[in-house]
């Protein structure tokens, strides 16, 4: 595995939608997003502080990074990325910027591709201050990932040993493993019917 294969998407969500929990949405997201993935490995799920828009509920926030599938363009994923989020209930069009939504999901990093387009921007400019981010990531980057984990903080200009889980901003919420066992049972699920 190189460091320009590695993609990373950043997820997170405060609303609740119908009987589904935040973490029933990620978990629901990332059975979706599997399928744009060759090898794919999430991070736990942190609770962290809004940063924009403070006044409204914490966040559970997680990153999911892989090899996406062959030939994906950073464009074809951000409409798939926008069709996921649309299936599990956000509507762009009445929403506040910064505000609660059911799932937000983000480009953080493509490999090592610079886009700077009006709708999408890679990496994320503002990925550095985003501990919401940084946390889950270093996580994510802890399993398969682990020889990576030097150049992508490099690439990204960021100390992974400066960045701390546990203050009042990202607090850790569920294992991994926790949060992935019923993911193994839906995708066990999609993979029969296929």
């Amino acid at each position: 595995m190189l460091l320009s294969e590695l993609l990373v998407l950043g997820l997170g969500s405060n609303t609740p939608r119908g009987e589904d929990s935040c973490v029933d949405l990620l978990r629901k997201a990332c059975v979706q997003l599997s399928r744009l993935f060759t090898i794919f490995e999430v991070s736990s799920v942190y609770r962290t502080k809004p940063m924009y828009m403070e006044k409204q509920e914490r966040f559970h926030n997680m990153v999911v990074c892989g090899i996406p599938a062959p030939g994906t363009s950073p464009m074809e994923l951000l409409g798939e990325i926008h069709r996921i989020e649309a299936s599990l209930g956000r509507d762009r069009s009445r929403e506040i910027r910064n505000g609660p939504r059911t799932l937000d999901i983000d480009i953080e990093m493509f490999g090592t591709e610079s886009v700077d387009e009006p709708a999408l921007q890679i990496p994320h400019p503002r990925i550095r201050e985003r501990a919401f981010v940084l946390v889950p990531l270093d996580d994510a980057l802890s399993g398969k990932f682990m020889r990576l984990k030097d150049s992508v903080a490099k690439f990204l200009g960021v100390d992974f040993s400066d960045i701390k889980s546990g203050d009042n901003d990202v607090e850790f919420f569920m294992d991994k493993n926790s949060f992935m066992m019923p993911i193994k049972n839906m995708l066990n699920i999609v993979e029969k019917k296929d």
